[in-house]
């Protein structure tokens, strides 16, 4: 019998290799034939393979049909009805990429030493040096050979081979990496794959055969109208590579390529398993021909903090290979050939970048605190134990949230006891005695398991997960918490069940978790006795009964993700309503206010986890709430802390308590604006803006300079156009005066907090042909809302230093103190 289910695609690039292999799962549950069929292009394929799938070049938009045939096809037809109209269009995770449709406007600290400048797209961002090296992809073809005997063996021992190796790898990886590996295992035991090589075996080498594959393949996906399908071809091309090498190891290729040296890394091409291999400490940049920003290389760039850019040919800067060059991805350009104005303007680049990460870093471990020396914590967030000690480098004061569930992830069957356990102990070791809250596994629903065979739900969000699932794979859930307690003597773990919604469940775990205990004991096996049990806050039900939950648990952890979408009842991954998605809510903020007091009232601990605890903006709101921790990503560690040691304490708690007044989202919105704007004015002047040795080469450098370390001590957010509208303002007139001194200024919507920046240099630098050299720079950068004070401060200055006397004053100081003392009395600032 015979069924059709017509569809149209939602994901945004198409269904390409991860997509693909969730399609490619839901089908194979079925003994019927399904073939999916492009409207636009005509195109069917297997709807059993991923590689078939991808075939169909299907595009956003496209019109499909899948076709049944087979004895169970009203039961496909069924799943798939539900799949296509429910979980597929949000199967594809959206990938971060940085926006590179605008132009860039280069700062004339750089143009002014005419650079040998070659732009390319942005793709990571960040700014690098080292030496250019040239990576030269392995062509296939010198893997072609004659036919000999046991193809058929050499191909399938390369295979499992392979799979092993991908297998291996995912154990090891994190996330991200673990999505990327395991689309190309998809592509591996793909059954077109598998079968079209195995079908040319028994007149071809393996070498050809899978050569053929490749080019089968490759041209399939070329013809495709998304840029995002055709970039999948080195997808394929990796997974070949490997097969070619484990079939034939003792051909010599590229594979070994190995950095020696720190290194911007230039290649045509890139496949994600050569990225993985290149030496982290020694790799720098990537410039990448033909990369765009959905290539699964570029992904792996942008999480490991490797500056990118692409679009750049290896023929444009033959010259510069082996040599040293400069890689900005924030501009788009890769300088080579520099001369020495520009070797300084990068050098001077970096230098800022480095000084603003190293202030970051100066709060990064200090305990967390706001200026006036109120604690919050600030913890990471991880989902493998390989994360643990990045998040402790960066500052983080204890793990917030450590998603077990992806250990379940991605594999053939549950992780076993010892094997969580030594997850869990590393995280613990690492964190040496912080806090770690080790979150039960939240399987099911949106994060289906395919060992687990959890039926497919009309609204998996609320559906059979976490907790709800307990019940019935309950050897599973004891097994976690027998890892969980083992693991406890080696730190401070704390246990946290996801998805509670009564009192009932809470106390069914607690039985649960004495039963393990008691088993534990009669074993003979060490535990924490004193461990901590608490539940994520996410269902609102809970809001209403957190004083119950104080008799049952020792403390909580508000999930600001699903909270949000439950209490305000919108899917975020609905494009239709994701727009009424926002924590800034005042139903939220009354709900936070409502747990986070009524705990406090009974003695228990609140914690948040989610994006929001890592937005800057909103802190002050969490402050004042009273949270006792807030847990993020690792990278943004330092930066909150950082913005943290600017809050004061008892202002956040006002802001707090007026916000959760406010009626609507708007108000809250417009209120934390307001609170920016009245935010305590830096000094005009300060000693965090006087270089009293400075080393500035050229008048270009101290520009930078200056500029930057505005954006340093965050009184510009934009050092780039505060610059331009200085150099504006020396396109006019000089600013030079003559004696050694210049003005240079600017009254500009670009300065955040107004501010007279001051070099004293070491060496005379030639400022402008008709006012002789300079070695004394007071630069003055005001905002809009100053006024004239812009003019009356330039005048004021300018008549000042006509005389001889302030001059040598100035120049007699001995201390940036000293000269900020000066400068106020004369001026009366």
């Amino acid at each position: 019998m015979k069924h059709e289910l017509s569809f149209r695609c939602e994901l945004p690039n198409g269904i390409h290799a991860r997509p693909a292999t969730h399609l490619e799962k839901i089908c194979r549950q079925f003994a019927c034939d399904i073939s999916l069929t492009n409207g636009r292009n005509g195109n069917t394929g297997n709807a059993k393979s991923v590689l078939a799938l991808v075939g169909t070049d299907t595009l956003l938009n496209d019109q499909c049909t899948m076709t049944f045939e087979g004895c169970d096809s009203p039961q496909a037809h069924e799943a798939l009805s539900r799949y296509l109209a429910e979980e597929f269009p949000h199967c594809d995770e959206a990938i971060e990429t940085i926006a590179d449709t605008h132009a860039v406007v280069l700062p004339q600290s750089l143009l002014r030493h005419s650079p040998t400048l070659l732009h390319g797209k942005r793709l990571a961002t960040g700014i690098t040096t080292g030496e250019l090296i040239s990576f030269s992809q392995t062509e296939l073809s010198v893997f072609a050979t004659e036919i000999c005997d046991n193809e058929a063996a050499r191909f399938s021992h390369a295979h499992q081979l392979v799979a092993d190796q991908l297998s291996a790898a995912i154990e090891q990886a994190g996330q991200l990496e673990i999505d990327i590996i395991a689309a190309h295992l998809a592509i591996l035991n793909d059954s077109s794959f598998i079968e079209g090589i195995e079908a040319l075996l028994p007149t071809n080498s393996t070498a050809n055969a899978i050569l053929a594959m490749v080019e089968k393949l490759s041209a399939q996906l070329q013809q495709s109208a998304s840029t995002y399908l055709q970039e999948r071809v080195v997808d394929i091309k990796d997974v070949a590579t490997q097969l070619l090498i484990a079939a034939y190891p003792d051909v010599p290729c590229q594979q070994d390529f190995t950095l020696t040296k720190p290194s911007i890394v230039i290649a045509n091409d890139l496949t994600p398993s050569q990225f993985l291999g290149l030496d982290k400490n020694y790799l720098q940049g990537l410039v990448l021909t033909h990369a765009g920003s959905t290539s699964h290389t570029v992904i792996l760039a942008r999480a490991f903090g490797i500056p990118t850019l692409s679009g750049i040919d290896i023929s444009q800067c033959a010259t510069a290979i082996n040599s040293r060059v400069y890689l900005d991805a924030q501009l788009g350009v890769l300088a080579i050939d520099a001369n020495e104005g520009v070797q300084r303007y990068f050098n001077r680049a970096l230098l800022l970048n480095q000084n603003q990460q190293e202030k970051q870093q100066a709060f990064a471990h200090q305990q967390a605190s706001t200026a006036d020396g109120h604690c919050i914590e600030v913890a990471a967030n991880i989902a493998c134990s390989i994360e643990a000690p990045t998040a402790f480098a960066n500052g983080a004061e204890g793990v917030g949230l450590f998603r077990t569930e992806m250990l379940f992830m991605d594999r053939d069957q549950a992780p076993y006891e010892d094997e969580q356990f030594q997850h869990y102990r590393d995280v613990l070791e690492a964190a040496n005695s912080k806090p770690v809250i080790i979150r039960t596994m939240d399987i099911g629903g949106d994060k289906p398991i395919d060992y687990l065979n959890l039926p497919h739900e009309h609204n998996p969000f609320l559906g059979y997960r976490a907790v709800r699932i307990y019940p019935q794979f309950l050897a599973l859930f004891h097994t976690q918490l027998r890892a969980i307690l083992r693991a406890s003597v080696y730190g401070k773990a704390k246990i946290m069940i996801p998805m509670i919604q009564s009192i009932e469940e809470i106390r069914w775990v607690k039985q649960q978790l004495d039963i393990v205990k008691a088993q534990l004991d009669k074993e003979g096996v060490d535990y924490c006795r004193h461990l901590q049990l608490g539940i994520m806050v996410e269902v609102p039900s809970v809001a209403f009964i957190i004083d119950q939950f104080c008799q049952e648990v020792d403390f909580f952890s508000i999930g600001s993700n699903d909270m949000t979408q439950y209490l305000l009842a919108v899917d975020r991954d609905n494009d239709q309503v994701s727009h009424l998605y926002n924590s800034l809510s005042p139903a939220f903020l009354r709900m936070l206010r409502q747990v986070v007091d009524t705990a406090h009232q009974h003695g228990r601990w609140v914690g948040l986890c989610g994006e929001l605890g890592a937005d800057t903006n909103v802190l002050p709101l969490l402050v004042g709430a009273g949270l006792d921790e807030i847990s993020m990503g690792a990278p943004k560690i330092a930066a909150t802390k950082t913005a943290l040691h600017s809050l004061n304490y008892a202002h956040c708690q006002q802001l707090f308590n007026d916000a959760c007044a406010c009626p609507t989202i708007a108000d809250v919105t417009a209120l934390l604006n307001s609170a920016m704007n009245t935010e305590s004015p830096k000094s005009l002047l300060d000693i965090e803006c006087v270089f009293k040795h400075a080393d500035f080469a050229n008048k270009e450098e101290a520009i930078q300079a200056l500029v930057g370390n505005l954006g340093i001590t965050s009184r510009t957010d934009d050092a780039y156009k505060l610059e331009d509208d200085i150099w504006a303002r020396e396109a006019v007139f000089s600013t030079g005066l003559g004696h050694g001194f210049a003005i240079p200024h600017t009254k500009s919507a670009n300065i955040r907090h107004s501010s007279i920046s001051i070099a004293q240099l070491e060496n005379p630098i030639d400022w402008q042909s008709d006012s002789g050299d300079v070695d004394f720079i007071i630069m003055l950068t005001l905002n809009q809302d100053q006024g004239d004070q812009h003019m009356r401060i330039f005048s004021s200055l300018a008549r000042k230093l006509i005389h001889q006397s302030f001059r040598d004053s100035l120049k007699a100081c001995d201390s940036a103190a000293e000269i900020i003392s000066l400068l106020q009395q004369e001026l009366a600032l």
